[in-house]
C-alpha cells in the first residue's frame, strides 16, 4: 500500500473526512488558543457562564428558534440523552423509527422497565420506514440522520396525537441540514459533527410542551438519577451553566463554529455547503463503473454522510488504507455494517473543493490498484 503515492496535485488540502470526531478548522484552534485564560477556571464564574450564554444565543440564532423554545445543555453527549429521555421525557410509551445505529440505541434506552414496550418500525440498512399514529404513544422519536448508514429523514411531526411529543436525534444532522424547529418538540445533538467540536456535551432545542413534560414527570415518584435529570439540565441552562463540569475546550470550539456559520449565512448557507459536497460524491459514484451510492433511494440520501459501495473487484478496505497512507483519513465504513464501502463526512467544515479532490484521489488509487 505504501508504494502507491497519490500525486500532490490530486490531494485535498485537508484530508479529514471522518464522521466524528470531525474536522476542526484552524480558525477554531486559533480561537481556542486565544481563550486559554479561561481553560482551567471555574465553570460557575462569569467568564465561562458568558461563554455558555454565547453558545446558547448562537444556537438560537442558527436554528431560528421559535418563541418559547429553549436551548438546554447537559453532560454526556447524545448517548446520555437517550437515557435522559427515557427517564424524564417519555411518560408511558414511545414509537421509533429504527434505520441505523442511533435509532436502535434509543429504542434500547426506551425499553426501560418503568416504560411500556416501544412501538418500533425497523428497516434494513440503507433504507428508512415511516411512523404512523399509535394509541398510547406519547413520544415519537427518530433520527434526522443516521451516521452509520448515510440515510436521512425529513423533520416533521407524526400526526396530531394529543399530548404527544416529536423527539429528533440530530447528532450528525444538526447544523448541516436545514429544517423547521417548530416541527419538533426536542431536537438534540452533540457538537462533534457539523459543529467541529469534541464530544461529551448534549444540546437540546426544547419546545414549551417538552419542558412542561419534563417537569411533570419530575414531579411524580419516578426515580431519576441526578445525572439524567432533564429538569436539572433546564434549570442550569437557564443560568448559563451545566449540572456538572463541562469540557471548556468543547464550548470554545462550538462557540467559534457557531459564529462562523451565523456570519456566513446561517443554516441555509450551511445546508447549501453540505449539499454541494454530497451531491458531487453521489454524482461521482452514480457515474462510476466500480461504485454506487449505498442508499438506493435518492430521497433518503444524507447530505452530510455519504456511503458508497464498491464492486466486488475492489477491496474497499485496501482503498481506505491507501488513502490513509496518503493523508486522507477516516473514510472507512461503519464497522457493524460490514460492507465493501467508504463512508465520507461532508460536514460544514469540510471544503467542497476538498471533496472534489478526494474523488480525484480515489480515481487515481483505483487505477493503481487495478494495474
Amino acid at each position: 500500500m505504501a508504494d502507491i503515492t497519490i500525486p500532490a496535485e490530486l490531494l485535498p488540502a485537508d484530508g479529514r473526512f471522518g464522521c466524528g470526531p470531525s474536522k476542526v478548522r484552524s480558525e477554531q484552534l486559533a480561537d481556542l488558543a486565544a481563550a486559554a485564560s479561561i481553560l482551567g477556571t471555574s465553570h460557575r464564574q462569569a467568564p465561562v457562564k458568558q461563554l455558555v450564554g454565547r453558545v446558547r444565543a448562537g444556537i438560537s440564532e442558527l436554528f431560528r428558534l421559535p418563541e418559547g423554545y429553549e436551548v438546554v445543555l447537559g453532560n454526556g453527549g447524545s448517548t446520555a440523552f437517550w437515557d435522559v429521555a427515557a427517564a424524564g421525557l417519555i411518560t408511558r410509551r414511545s414509537a421509533h423509527l429504527d434505520f441505523g445505529e442511533f435509532g436502535s440505541k434509543f429504542v434500547a434506552s426506551a425499553s426501560a422497565p418503568w416504560l411500556e414496550t416501544p412501538h418500533v418500525v425497523q428497516t434494513p440498512g440503507g433504507t428508512r420506514g415511516s411512523l404512523e399514529l399509535v394509541d398510547g404513544v406519547d413520544v415519537y422519536a427518530y433520527p434526522h440522520n443516521e451516521t452509520s448508514t448515510g440515510v436521512s429523514a425529513p423533520v416533521r411531526r407524526f400526526g396530531t396525537a394529543p399530548d404527544a411529543l416529536t423527539v429528533v436525534d440530530a447528532t450528525s444532522a444538526a447544523g448541516g441540514i436545514d429544517f423547521d424547529v417548530a416541527e419538533t418538540d426536542v431536537y438534540y445533538f452533540a457538537p462533534q459533527k457539523n459543529f467541529a467540536g469534541d464530544g461529551g456535551l448534549w444540546i437540546a432545542l426544547m419546545s414549551p410542551a417538552a419542558i412542561e413534560r419534563a417537569y411533570s414527570i419530575a414531579a411524580t415518584d419516578r426515580y431519576i438519577p441526578p445525572f439524567l435529570s432533564l429538569t436539572a439540565a433546564i434549570d442550569n441552562s437557564r443560568l448559563d451553566q451545566t449540572l456538572n463540569t463541562p469540557a471548556l475546550s468543547t464550548l470554545v470550539l462550538l462557540d467559534s463554529q457557531l459564529r462562523w456559520m451565523n456570519a456566513s449565512g446561517g443554516l441555509a448557507w450551511a445546508a447549501g455547503r453540505t449539499a454541494e459536497s454530497s451531491t458531487h460524491l453521489y454524482d461521482w459514484a452514480t457515474a462510476h463503473a466500480l461504485a454506487t451510492p449505498y442508499v438506493a433511494d435518492p430521497a433518503h440520501r444524507s447530505p452530510v454522510v455519504v456511503t458508497i459501495d464498491f464492486d466486488e473487484s475492489v477491496d474497499a478496505a485496501r482503498l481506505a488504507a491507501v488513502l490513509r497512507a496518503n493523508g486522507i483519513v477516516d473514510t472507512e465504513p461503519y464497522r457493524k455494517l460490514g460492507r465493501n464501502q467508504l463512508r465520507i463526512a461532508t460536514f460544514v467544515a469540510v471544503e467542497p473543493d476538498d471533496v472534489r479532490q478526494l474523488t480525484r484521489s480515489i480515481d487515481y488509487v483505483l487505477e493503481a490498484l487495478a494495474s
